[in-house]
């Protein structure tokens, strides 16, 4: 079984060792070395989450940003003295959905509005050392008046508060370190960098 014709992965082995609300699943394989040849057997357990999306929702006219915060059992884990952390609006790609479907389904349920225009930003590997999942980011354009105050999916025991926030305001919450989890890091930067060029676009 190989990843890719020009740098062979071979796989040997590989097993389910635990599957609850995640999976991870532990392999055995070799991987073609950089001076030439073959590794030894390696063995890694890899997290298994998927692929994921999130969307930057931008009021272009008002110059605003939708956030959302919720409680995040990784960060209670790693023992963050406040484990709600202010998000993009995002969500898991089920089978069968586009990561363009996932966000704009997830806008309505987290922040209570559908995008009106919908553009890709990035893709990347969240944590490849460790996990297989891919994060998918876009940007859409939203009427920032017409969102919820809360959000969530009760059967999912989402409990979400809904943040709107000037572009002012979220480039000083990046610069004293209140944006602090990767996903939203890296949108808005993508803002500060864009945001001329969206304001002078509309």
């Amino acid at each position: 079984m190989a990843t890719d014709a020009s740098m062979p992965v071979k796989i040997t082995a590989k097993q389910s060792v635990f599957k609850g609300f995640f999976e991870v699943s532990r392999f055995q394989l070799q991987h073609q070395l950089f001076a030439g040849g073959m590794s030894k057997m390696i063995q890694r357990e890899v997290f298994l989450r998927g692929a994921a999306a999130g969307i930057l929702l931008i009021d272009v006219a008002l110059q605003k940003v939708v956030l959302v915060e919720q409680f995040r059992c990784g960060a209670m884990a790693a023992g963050a003295q406040r484990p709600w952390l202010i998000e993009l609006v995002a969500g898991i790609i089920e089978p069968g959905e586009l990561p363009a479907e996932v966000v704009s389904r997830e806008a309505i349920e987290e922040a209570g509005c559908a995008p009106l225009t919908l553009e890709p930003m990035y893709e990347y590997w969240t944590s490849p050392g460790g996990s297989d999942e891919k994060m998918h980011l876009f940007w859409g354009t939203i009427d920032s008046t017409q969102v919820s105050a809360y959000g969530g999916l009760e059967t999912e025991s989402e409990d979400i508060k809904v943040h709107v926030v000037s572009f002012s305001d979220v480039f000083s919450w990046l610069e004293n370190g209140k944006i602090d989890n990767a996903m939203t890091l890296i949108a808005i930067q993508w803002l500060y960098i864009n945001h001329q060029r969206l304001v002078l676009k509309k």
